[in-house]
């Protein structure tokens, strides 16, 4: 198989904003500093900003998110390049072509709404400077399945579908990537994955802190088009795939598209939205906004292997703790000989983030003393500090080499759409939540009939 040619640039559009200021430029920093960027680093935007101005603001974000290395930064600092102007103006894009100087295959980067990617992509195309190119974008791809298919057709009218990389950053980060190598690096886990000893799955994104001023941008998605519809199905996949054919990159895209196309589209009656008390309040958000927060779910997955485990999934804001947790319950044994019937029974957990990495087990030891009575452990196999390649290191390295490995495929994209799109136009209520709880009290009901409900992340960072 032939290797695809690297990237002789990076063009990134949006580099002004908000995720230029808190990913990209630690990533560009990082990638300078391990030697992997050498090609020039462009970056767009409408602001009316010099170059001297743009590598001040790359300064600030390496100095806020971590340790500025000198030689790194300065490495950095002489690859940067500045083009500013609306991109609908086509002069800007003429100046785009002139700043690539003869680059033949430029890494486009779109770090802007998606309610741009069509006007840049057709801009690129009418100027030329897509021939030969990539293109990466952020999530969400579109705001259901419809606009998913439509943002797809004008991909595919410029670019090739290799050439495009479909960014969810989640995938880039060492802890699921680490649960994927775990679910198939032994023979441990094949054997109990099923609905014969697996009574049910959690999987929960929490966090402690509000919309910290994007209320705008979250008004126009809300937690279940921010999170759940991509960062929580594609854990949900890699949980319940099946193993993949091959040690290759559309092996494991094929599982997981599989995967996703037979999950059932969500019922509203298995949805709970809830609201935060205060996000009314602010900027950007409308008084009588009915936007979710915070949302639960309950999936089932129409497969021999897991017909009827249900599936769980929470994510919210202003939450008691900062955990992104799986847990993957199994059953009781067929006969309690020790007369312990309220006991827990074994588990698997795996803890992909914020700050730690774990991997353990579950379960019940007898006690010191006379009487056959057990207690709860865990077996941890793996936890500490992720202190690898940041997801963005990682992934606008991958894009450059051609790697898409990391990347959501299309048809995984209109899966996890097909699943959320009932939900979307839904009139289900929000019920509010005070901030520093684990959010709305109905959530409960979702899992009324699973031993000890929603189960609470261990050991989760908590903020004062």
């Amino acid at each position: 198989m032939t290797t695809p040619a690297r990237s002789d640039a990076l063009v990134c559009f949006g580099v002004t904003g908000d995720l230029a200021f808190k990913s990209i430029f630690p990533a560009l920093h990082a990638m300078a500093r391990s030697g992997a960027l050498d090609v020039p680093v462009i970056g767009v935007a409408r602001s009316d900003w010099t170059i001297d101005r743009l590598r001040e603001r790359a300064r600030e974000s390496i100095e806020h998110h971590g340790q500025l290395d000198r030689g790194a930064f300065d490495k950095l600092s002489s690859l940067l390049r500045y083009v500013s102007g609306d991109y609908t103006d086509p002069g800007m894009f003429e100046r785009l072509r002139r700043a690539l100087a003869g680059a033949e295959r430029p890494l486009y980067y779109l770090a802007i709404p998606p309610s741009a990617f069509t006007v840049v992509i057709e801009g690129l195309s009418r100027s030329g400077c897509a021939r030969g190119a990539r293109v990466a974008l952020e999530k969400p791809f579109g705001r259901d399945l419809a606009s998913a298919r439509a943002l797809n057709e004008t991909l595919l009218r410029v670019f090739r579908e290799p050439s495009i990389f479909r960014i969810d950053h989640f995938l880039g980060k060492e802890a699921v990537l680490n649960l994927l190598y775990f679910r198939f690096s032994s023979r441990l886990l094949e054997p109990v994955m099923n609905r014969d000893n697996v009574a049910s799955v959690q999987i929960t994104m929490a966090e402690s802190y509000g919309v910290q001023g994007r209320g705008k941008f979250y008004e126009e998605t809300g937690a279940i088009r921010d999170v759940i519809q991509n960062h929580l199905l594609q854990v949900l996949a890699i949980v319940a795939m099946d193993p993949p054919m091959r040690d290759d990159v559309e092996a494991v895209r094929d599982e997981k598209a599989r995967l996703l196309n037979a999950v059932a589209p969500l019922d509203p009656a298995h949805v709970v939205r809830g609201q935060f008390r205060g996000y009314r309040e602010e900027a950007g958000v409308a008084r009588d906004s009915q936007v979710e927060t915070f949302a639960a779910i309950e999936l089932r997955i129409d497969t021999w292997r897991w017909a009827d485990v249900p599936f769980f999934i929470r994510a919210g804001k202003c939450l008691a703790a900062d955990a992104i947790e799986v847990r993957v319950q199994f059953k009781p044994p067929p006969r309690e000989i020790y007369r312990e019937q309220d006991a827990p029974s074994a588990y698997f957990r795996f803890r992909v983030g914020p700050d730690v990495t774990a991997i353990a087990l579950g379960l019940r030891t007898k006690r010191p003393g006379e009487a056959m009575l057990g207690r709860q452990g865990e077996l941890i196999a793996c936890q500490g500090q992720a202190h690898d390649m940041l997801p963005y290191e990682r992934l606008l390295g991958d894009a450059m080499r051609g790697d898409a490995s990391l990347f959501a495929r299309q048809d995984t994209v209109e899966a996890e759409w097909r699943i959320v799109d009932p939900i979307l136009a839904a009139s289900t209520p929000v019920s509010p939540y005070e901030p520093g709880t684990w959010g709305p009290a109905e959530a409960d009901r979702l899992v009324a009939n699973v031993p000890g409900g929603w189960a609470l992340p261990v050991n989760p960072r908590r903020t004062s």
